[in-house]
């Protein structure tokens, strides 16, 4: 059983791991280097994650989870697709400008996940977009479902943008990528 200092450290492990991996690519951070940013020897994340490319996997597919969980929670407690789908870009944009390292780490270390990491990351994300699909299929009845995941892709790239394109203060960059997501699904 996991306590809640272990629960800690592992995120703080995660999200300093996060962080370096952004900066300098997931091959180009040792166990040792990752370790001294966490305050402890690199031998010591062992007793948290059995491999560097298990703390990867864990990463991503703890917040593909997250997204996905949080995601369906907000669109099965609105009251319409109009505010389900409003209710999924917030909460899409609000994760995007605080997991910037996360994106730039899925985007560009997606080779490095271990397979079985590799497919349930594409297994949360097929659920993730399927979710965006329907709720979009609703709010424009005659919509195709190959548009609908035109669309929900088209607005995960301009709101995963964030990593290069968050340039203002974040209540601004929200708005920005509010409005302009919002715009491109047509609400």
């Amino acid at each position: 059983m996991t306590t809640a200092p272990d629960a800690s450290r592992r995120e703080q492990i995660l999200a300093t791991a996060a962080g370096l991996f952004a900066e300098r690519g997931f091959h180009g951070v040792s166990v040792a280097e990752l370790g001294a940013a966490c305050g402890v020897s690199g031998p010591a994340l062992y007793k948290h994650f059995r491999s560097k490319d298990a703390l990867l996997a864990e990463m991503l597919v703890s917040i593909s989870e997250e997204l996905l969980a949080v995601g369906r929670s907000r669109s099965e407690t609105a009251p319409d697709a109009d505010a389900a789908l409003r209710a999924l870009v917030a909460w899409h944009v609000d994760f995007a400008l605080r997991h910037r390292p996360l994106i730039v780490v899925q985007d560009r270390d997606w080779a490095s996940l271990p397979a079985s990491a590799r497919e349930r990351v594409r297994e949360l994300q097929r659920a993730y977009v399927e979710l965006w699909v329907g709720r979009l299929r609703e709010r424009h009845p005659g919509l195709g479902a190959q548009r609908a995941r035109a669309m929900a892709h088209a607005a995960f790239g301009l709101i995963n943008s964030t990593p290069h394109s968050g340039l203002l203060p974040p209540e601004e960059m929200e708005d920005v990528l509010t409005t302009m997501a919002c715009a491109s699904l047509g609400l």
